[in-house]
């Protein structure tokens, strides 16, 4: 029986161009990760967004996804929560040392490209839709 794991991230756009991050797994997605006990999926959200790429965000709860996957090699079905949101402090950014090898501001014309999961271009279209 697999293993069952929840992230919450975000989908965050500033100035026609979307954060996203190249997991040192190689796996380019957008900023997420494990809800820690007590953490709502937006105060997750918010740190590992801040934790995975040092920006700083607002989140819109009532513009949610949910993402789901299989890892075959875990074998975990994994449940991702993302918001769509906006920077508050800026767009530098700073990747996490140990988990992202970059982090990068995307052309929103070039996300669907970028994403290597069609579960991700599935979360990415709605969320799109929402903030159009």
């Amino acid at each position: 029986m697999a293993r069952k794991e929840k992230s919450c991230g975000g989908v965050i756009v500033e100035g026609g161009k979307v954060l996203m991050v190249l997991q040192e797994n190689g796996v380019f997605a957008f900023p997420k990760g494990h809800v820690e006990p007590g953490e709502t999926e937006i105060e997750t959200a918010k740190r590992e967004i801040l934790e995975e790429t040092g920006v700083e965000t607002e989140l819109d709860e009532a513009k949610r996804v949910e993402v789901f996957y299989h890892i075959d090699g875990n074998d975990i079905d994994k449940t991702v929560i993302l918001f769509a949101g906006e920077p508050i402090n800026g767009t530098d950014t700073t990747p996490q040392v140990g988990e992202i090898e970059e982090v990068e501001w995307i052309e929103i014309s070039r996300v669907d490209d970028a994403l290597t999961r069609d579960s991700w271009k599935d979360a990415w279209h709605k969320i799109k839709k929402m903030i159009e």
